[in-house]
């Protein structure tokens, strides 16, 4: 059940995303179904029959108010008429008049009423309008459910049994009209449905008003029911043979199409409804609160994948090489100073002379001093003879302080701690 509430979330954040698109489609598809049932049923004006025509009026309703529509198919409807016969033209358009004068022109939001109850009669499926305007509109919508009715009537009269008349005399004319009201106006089968639609109407619209739980299902169900049940016992009593099969599965498809609609107007939970008391000075309140179900829509996560980089080939031998070569750097240089060290020590054999150990300390001393500024001084790295180059050649400006390089500085350190362990060595022989 999550999963449908999620959908259903889903889809409300699309139409709300792109509405005006939404609007303009259903608008299309609304206004070129209507044109071409039109024009299938009663085409007797073959230009204005052209399916091109339908295309072009479809397109300019979809960038109008639904009223164009109704307006447009009003004249179309009349331009028919008028091809077949003119008693059926005068008929039709008086009762169109009517129907303006006291309800379309005073509730144009119904129209859409009105353009539906039609399309449902020619698809089957004529109790949807019923069920859909039991759940969304107040009882004021059946006087346009009832207008849609005669306007579907009215065309199966004109389809069935109207021909191109060629007379022109009053009596033609006014037979014309007598057996064009009898047979719409008294044609029992419409009655029996538009009663139908009215119990059905306020049998859910009644139940789905209560407080009891899923007020909304137990009144579409019991809606669909009584519409069956009503037309039956009308075509039994009236005798009027009519599609059982086509009647049962109208109403099956109005209950699932009710369903639909409950889920996106009318969704609560019941499993946690809470009922409240609330008092003033003058009253006592008695509330029953049912929270609405909501599922938040879970956002998708989109991992982003680095683009595959390019990686270079190395040569591994040239990698040996060099670091070969900076091995044999590094130990060339430790062996230099290690060396410088060794060249200055005694070779003969050493004499014991006994010495003080200030006089000792200070001679000590100043052989390091000796020794390192020696070593510091003798030794360059090619960074400093690089340099050295640079001002033998370039303008003498002001002393500089020595910068040392880290060759240099390792070198140093290396000469400090072996004279250090040298002169330890040569204490303990003392």
């Amino acid at each position: 059940m999550d999963n449908i509430y999620v959908l259903r979330g889903r889809l409300e954040e699309l139409y709300g995303k792109h509405s005006k698109w939404f609007d303009k489609i259903f608008q299309f598809v609304l206004a070129m179904l209507t044109f071409t049932v039109i024009n299938q049923n009663i085409g007797f004006l073959k230009s204005a029959a052209s399916p091109v025509v339908a295309l072009g009026l479809s397109v300019i309703c979809t960038f109008l108010p639904i009223m164009v529509t109704v307006v447009l198919a009003t004249v179309l409807i009349l331009a028919h008429t008028m091809a077949a016969s003119i008693g059926i033209f005068a008929v039709t358009a008086l009762v169109f008049l009517i129907m303006y004068i006291f309800y379309i022109r005073l509730t144009p939001k119904m129209a859409l009423v009105v353009l539906f109850t039609p399309l449902a009669f020619v698809l089957k499926i004529p109790f949807l309008v019923p069920v859909a305007c039991a759940l969304v509109y107040a009882p004021v919508s059946l006087v346009a459910v009832s207008c849609g009715t005669v306007v579907y009537y009215m065309m199966e009269f004109v389809k069935k049994s109207a021909t191109a008349s060629k007379g022109t005399g009053g009596k033609a004319v006014l037979y014309e009209i007598t057996s064009y009201v009898q047979k719409v106006f008294l044609n029992k089968e419409m009655w029996i449905y538009i009663v139908a639609f009215i119990i059905g109407f306020y049998v859910i619209y009644t139940i789905r008003r209560q407080e009891i739980d899923h007020a909304w299902k137990i009144g579409i169900i019991t809606g669909a029911i009584a519409n069956v049940i009503v037309v039956a016992v009308g075509d039994i009593a009236l005798g009027v043979d009519a599609s059982y099969g086509a009647l049962i599965f109208g109403n099956i498809l109005a209950v699932v199409i009710g369903l639909v609609l409950e889920l996106f107007l009318f969704s609560v939970d019941y499993a946690r409804s809470e009922r409240l008391q609330f008092e003033d000075d003058e009253y006592y309140y008695y509330v029953k609160a049912i929270p609405k179900v909501s599922i938040a829509t879970p956002e998708k996560t989109v991992k982003k994948i680095n683009e595959r980089q390019e990686t270079e080939i190395i040569d591994a031998e040239a990698v040996k090489r060099l670091s070969q070569d900076t091995s044999e750097g590094e130990t060339k240089a430790i062996d230099l100073g290690v060396s410088g060290v060794r060249k200055e020590m005694p070779t003969g054999p050493i004499d014991i002379i006994e010495r003080k150990p200030a006089d000792h300390q200070k001679e000590h001393q100043k052989d390091h001093k000796k020794e390192s500024g020696y070593r510091s001084s003798e030794y360059r790295s090619p960074a400093q003879r690089r340099a050295s180059e640079g001002r033998k050649h370039s303008a003498k400006k002001g002393p500089v302080p020595k910068k040392h390089d880290m060759k240099d500085v390792d070198t140093m350190l290396l000469t400090q701690s072996l004279e250090r362990e040298f002169h330890i060595n040569d204490k303990k022989r003392h």
